[in-house]
């Protein structure tokens, strides 16, 4: 649907004005699709987040700066979402034993077993994307990656 009719208006004040309104926009649409896919599972999107990039680490931990940089949302609290899925049996936590300040992250078995249920169901999640076909996924990808750069 075109972005006019869903926020119902009619005139932006240029081309570029109406990207910014699109972009945030289709943000919000996407984060909402994902809210729904992560409440099956009961963790967030930063959550999620945390979880694949431990996964990507193991069996190495990973520090809280580390996970600070490679998180895709920089303004969450990488120190929260760690302790909140340590609540859950999903991660554990150490102090390192060579540098006292610094905190080591891991995924649990139980944490691996969570992200490889989700992976599983990922397709379902792509399936708002189908529209499109893969050569505009990969221009639309080139773009925004143009647009950051």
């Amino acid at each position: 649907m075109k972005l006019e009719d869903e926020i119902r208006q009619k005139k932006f004040k240029n081309e570029f004005h109406k990207l910014a309104v699109n972009l945030i926009y289709t943000h919000g649409w996407l984060l909402n699709h994902q809210a729904q896919f992560f409440k099956k599972f009961q963790i967030t999107g930063a959550q999620y987040n945390i979880l694949r990039i431990l996964r990507g680490q193991h069996p190495n931990p990973a520090s809280i700066n580390l996970l600070k940089e490679r998180m895709l949302d920089k303004m969450s609290d990488a120190s929260r979402l760690v302790e909140r899925l340590k609540l859950k049996g999903l991660v554990e936590r150490e102090v390192c034993p060579d540098d006292r300040r610094k905190v080591e992250v891991v995924i649990t078995e139980k944490g691996m077993e969570l992200l490889k249920a989700m992976d599983e169901m990922e397709d379902n999640f792509e399936k708002i994307f189908y529209n499109l076909k893969t050569e505009e996924v990969k221009l639309l990808n080139e773009f925004l990656d143009k647009l950051r750069g």
